[in-house]
Formats: C-alpha cells, structure tokens, sequence
C-alpha cells in the first residue's frame, strides 16, 4: 500500500519514455525487449499519375509517399555541374540513408563513366525532379527472390538520381535506364518508376535480372493523356505489345529470362503477363489501395474492392487538381467497410454513440489486436518521411512550370507547400537530417512531433491539426497564378531574378510553416494535457 506513492515520482518519467517509444517507432516485447513497431511492409510507398488531359490545368502530375521508417529527411538542390573528358561518377551504396549532404561515411558501390554536363535536381531519399521539368515517383514492388542479383552496381535510389542528372524526358529516362543497367547492373528489388515530362506520363516497373547476374529486366507502359494511374507495392503491367513503341517498351530479356526461369512456356499459348511472370498479384496489401485510389477518381466504374487485377489507368470521371491527388494520399478508408475505426465507438454525455476518442486508422499491431481491429494498409501512412506531389507544365519556363508541393511526416496531419525547380536552395530546416535524433533545427521533426501526439486522442487532435495545414495549404494554391505570372515577368528580364523571388517566396513559406507546427506541438502538449 505505500508502494504508489513512491513510484508515483517516476510516472512523469515513465510517461516520457512511453511517448519517446511512440514517436519513435517502438513498442514494448513481452520479454521486455524494444523491438520496431515497422513490419516489413511499412518500407512501402504509393505513387498516382496523371496524364496533362486528365488534369486540371494541362500539367502531368506524379507523386511518391515515401513510407519509410528509415530512409534519410534531409532534402537539398543539386546544382547543373560540369565535368571533365574521362571523369568518373560514383555509384553510392544506400544514399537514402546518408545523414546529410556532406556526409563522409558513404560506401561506394563502383563507378560508371560520367557524362559531360548533369542536370539541376532536387535531391530526397528518392530524388524528385530536375530542370526539364523530369519528376519521378516510386513504390517498391518486390518482385519474386529469385530475381534479386548482388553483382550489379545500381540500386533503385541511385537510378533515380543518376537519370535525373542525365535525361530531359521519361522516354530518354528509361533508355538511359535500360543502358546502365544492361553494363553495370540493378541491385535492388523490383521497382515501379512513375516518370512525368511536360508531355507525358509513363509506368516503369524494372527487377533484377537473376541471381548472380548483371542486367535488369524491365517493362514500360504510357499512361493515356486523358487518364490517371496509381502504384501500390505490386507489379501492375500486365500484357506487352511491343509492337506499339511509342506505348510500350520493354528490356530485351523481357520474354526470354521468364521461359528460362520457368515462369511461362511461350508454346503454352498462355499470354504473356509481365506482373505474374515476375511478381504475383496475391496482396491485399497493395490491391485495396489501387482500387480505392482508382474509384475515387472514376466512382462510376463501380471497381469491385476484392477485385485481383483493376485497369493499369482509367480516366478520370472529372479531371484532377493537385489538391484532389493530396485529398487521395490524406484517405484512411473513411465511411468504407474498411475504416479500421468505424467500430470503435463510445456513448458521450448527450447519450449518443460517437467514435472513440482513441479511434486511430494508423494503431499499432499491439493495440489492433486488443481492440479485435483487422490491419488495413491506408493509403495515408503514419511511416511516411515526406509526400510530394508534381506538376510539370509545358506552357512555362522550366524554373516556373516544375513545382512539388511537398510535405512532411503523415499526408493526413500535415500541410503540403510549394517548392519550385528554379529556386536556388533549400531552406536550411529542410536539410537537416532528422532520422537519427530528434533536433530543434530539423523541420521534419516539427511535423513529425505534432502528427505522432496526435494518436495519443486522434479523434479529437486530427480536427486542430486540420485547423492548422488546411489555411496554409488554402494561401498556398489560392497564391499559386499570381506568384507564377510575376515570377514570369521577371524571368522575361533576366532568369536568375525569377529564380531568387521563387527562392525567397518558398524559403518564408517554408519557415513559417515549421514554425507554425513547432507551436502547435506545443498546444497540443497544453489543450490535450489531461486527456493523456
């Protein structure tokens, strides 16, 4: 009976080591060792495409939700560089790891010959965009193991970045691509690729070419003008007609790896299927998100939410705007059979039956198996280190027309601002690394440190964080004709003027941002206090 009161001194403590856990990613074993919260398929990613006919200004759109628990939050530009006759550029093992620009720790894979001049490009875990208005998304498709080869040199965030410095077009992307890998090898698991130009969009999904191999097998398909496309962790591209190059593309090896594997008899008269000769289509995992991304688009195809395989692009019932891609990556399956919290309910003071204060479509394994909750993979990830969302738009110089509305941290809890491809830097808050260690000059962690306070009473907190990104976002879109056409008239006078205004504009946003949520982390700390 005298026992509480003196454990009582260290609940503050014990609080505190509980919300570290929390925020970090950690949870408690039985045994009482700190294990991950991440399963495997945390590591995992979502990308949408858009066609210029399909949007609603005419630019072509791509996006990535980086869901990682690991990868690196720093993101920098990297300049247009030129390079001397016999140069060399170094392929790095694990950049998206890297703890910033200048970090001395990297491990080189090898070296591939450098090209004379390489591009501007923004540089992320998986880099973004370049001058040509070039962008990429990504999602890991997996593929079968036996596909995966150690001998070759290039893994899927380097290929990123070595095409962003080299191409200006997703078709010169992917025969830059297919050239390198073909010499010096792909690494790493399958991958989808969702490349946008000004003109067009495409869907390249590549894999290994084999165990103790050097190549990649690879095929690619352009999405229609007028439609729209999504990649969830699974391998989608299913018949080829290479017969049509200028909509489809494919590795030379592209039939004949999957006969010598044994994965398909092309005397069987069974149809070639890129995705089940490589891959399988068996997860829910990624097919709830295709369709759910899918039928919020085109809701009139009426997509069948079991379904094993959806149309690789549909068009759109209306055409798309930035915000409406962002308002898809925000979607926890509210209001569908699949909203891990629609059950969870409790009785207010009116007497009316309303959703648990605790009701989170993002709860830990632990706390999904004490409530009886069955896991749904949202679109929305609690894992993700940032989400961005591109436009490129033929009209314009390429400084104006290349713009990625960026976020930090969960897509549902965070504002997504503007950052042109013209601007000159980063703001410094942006390239910091925060992975490693929670640090007060990191803007990552602003973001991150509200978003994850927010599961401790989601029901209640997610309307305050709403409260805070949706003016921001709001300012952001409703500025966004006025900012471009005087960003237009400076650079008919000179482009390095447009470049400093777009730099000046997106740095004052930037920081104003991170510093509207480092107080708002702190109002959550104060209006939530008694609640925890």
């Amino acid at each position: 009976m005298y026992a509480f009161p003196r454990t009582r001194r260290y609940l503050p403590v014990l609080f505190s080591f509980l919300l570290l856990l929390v925020l970090g990613g950690l949870s408690i074993r039985a045994d009482g060792r700190v294990e991950s919260l991440q399963c495997p398929q945390c590591e995992s990613c979502t990308s949408i495409l858009v066609g210029r006919l399909a949007s609603e200004d005419g630019s072509t759109m791509t996006s990535h939700s980086c869901d990682s628990g690991t990868d690196r939050t720093w993101i920098s530009i990297e300049p247009r560089r030129s390079h001397a006759p016999g140069a060399m550029d170094t392929v790095w093992m694990d950049a998206k790891r890297t703890t910033g620009p200048e970090d001395t720790d990297l491990i080189p894979w090898g070296e591939i010959p450098q090209v004379a001049e390489t591009w501007k490009f923004m540089n992320a875990a998986y880099p973004i965009m370049n001058e040509h208005q070039l962008a990429i998304g990504e999602t890991t498709t997996g593929g079968k193991r036996e596909l995966k080869s150690s001998e070759g040199i290039i893994d899927a965030p380097e290929l990123y970045r070595i095409l962003l410095q080299r191409a200006r077009t997703a078709r010169e992307a992917i025969r830059i691509a297919d050239e390198l890998t073909k010499e010096y090898g792909y690494n790493d698991w399958g991958e989808c690729f969702t490349f946008a130009d000004p003109q067009e969009v495409w869907f390249f999904e590549i894999l290994g070419p084999g165990r103790g191999k050097v190549g990649a097998v690879w095929a690619a398909v352009r999405i229609p003008d007028d439609e729209v496309a999504v990649s969830a962790n699974s391998h989608r591209i299913l018949e080829l007609d290479l017969s049509d190059p200028d909509r489809y593309m494919a590795s030379e090896n592209v039939f004949s790896l999957a006969e010598e594997m044994g994965w398909w008899d092309a005397e069987s008269g069974e149809p070639f299927r890129f995705a089940y000769a490589y891959a399988s289509r068996s997860s829910l995992y990624s097919r709830r998100r295709e369709w759910r991304a899918l039928s919020l688009l085109a809701p009139s195809l009426g997509l069948d939410p079991n379904a094993e395989n959806f149309p690789l692009s549909v068009k759109p019932d209306e055409t798309v705007s930035v915000q409406e891609v962002l308002a898809i990556f925000r979607d926890t399956y509210e209001d569908t059979p699949y909203d891990m919290t629609r059950r969870l309910t409790v009785v207010n003071r009116e007497g009316a039956a309303v959703k648990s204060p605790v009701a989170n479509p993002f709860m830990s394994a632990d706390m999904r198996e004490l409530l009886g909750v069955e896991r749904e993979r949202t679109i929305a990830s609690p894992f993700a280190t940032y989400v961005q969302v591109t436009q490129s738009r033929s009209w314009l110089p390429d400084p104006i027309g290349g713009v990625v509305w960026l976020g930090y941290d969960n897509p549902a809890t965070t504002p997504h601002i503007p950052f042109y491809i013209g601007i000159t830097q980063m703001p410094e808050s942006y390239m910091v690394d925060g992975r490693r260690a929670f640090r007060r000059d990191c803007a990552w962690w602003a973001f991150r440190r509200a978003s994850k306070l927010a599961h401790f009473r989601y029901q209640d907190m997610k309307g305050v964080l709403q409260e805070a990104w949706e003016p921001i976002e709001r300012e952001a879109f409703a500025r966004q004709a006025s900012l471009e056409e005087e960003a237009l008239e400076l650079y008919d006078q000179a482009p390095e003027r447009a470049e400093a205004f777009l730099t000046e504009y997106c740095h004052e946003l930037a920081e104003r941002t991170a510093e509207r949520y480092w107080e708002l982390g702190d109002e959550l700390w104060t209006r939530f206090n008694l609640a925890f």
